[in-house]
């Protein structure tokens, strides 16, 4: 990765691996009941963890988790009673913000785009911040995988698939670990060595440009 953390703009960007879990009601987009978020930054030639998020998050009440759900997330009706809704919790990752630039990165990022584009009024920062797909990222270093699913890059990479694999902080952090062999890989092959070129491969531009007032100051962790 050492040509990437030799690029400036890479070297002084915060990445933020993030992962919601949600339910989604018949006839309407869906809601989330769960974030995390993972910040790396570059140091000594690697990215390392400076901070994390993890909340739970209160659907509406007209929203009910299925059995389904419970089942493929181990989510329950009860757990979320006491949560604060999404609103508050995008709030106060939003508040966490404080060294930036940043990207975003996701696995298949369109789905956290969404998600945070209709949180936009409580996270306006996040949602005027760029994304970096792993999905895409794989596709370009990895040609030719039978699929590009999350599970499937854990197991070309040989990463144990995580206990509590569908919620989001094992995600986030099996993510970050599929970002991080992407990264090198992608730099050994010379396919990429400035931020630039890993927005043009694999970037996703946000939703609404940043606000004003927060322009130069808001960032996360």
């Amino acid at each position: 990765m050492t040509a990437l953390t030799d690029d400036p703009r890479f070297a002084a960007t915060t990445f933020v691996v993030i992962d919601f879990e949600g339910l989604t009601p018949a006839g309407r987009p869906s809601e989330p009941i769960e974030v995390a978020a993972l910040a790396l930054r570059p140091r000594d030639g690697r990215l390392v963890e400076t901070g994390r998020f993890e909340e739970l998050m209160r659907p509406p009440a007209d929203v009910p988790v299925t059995a389904r759900d419970v089942q493929l997330k181990g989510i329950t009706q009860r757990m979320l009673t006491s949560a604060a809704p999404a609103a508050e919790v995008m709030a106060q990752l939003e508040a966490r913000l404080t060294t930036p630039p940043y990207r975003l990165v996701a696995h298949h990022a369109s789905t956290e785009s969404g998600i945070i584009a209709r949180q936009a009024e409580h996270c306006p920062v996040l949602a005027a911040t760029p994304l970096l797909d792993t999905l895409r990222l794989a596709k370009a270093v990895v040609p030719g995988l039978g699929s590009y699913g999350l599970d499937s890059l854990l197991g070309h990479y040989g990463i144990p698939k995580p206990a509590g694999r569908h919620r989001a902080m094992p995600d986030v952090e099996v993510t970050a670990q599929v970002l991080i062999r992407l990264l090198d890989d992608g730099c050994a092959g010379g396919r990429w060595s400035t931020l630039l070129e890993l927005d043009m491969a694999a970037g996703l531009q946000p939703t609404r440009p940043p606000p004003a007032a927060d322009a130069e100051q808001g960032a996360l962790f």
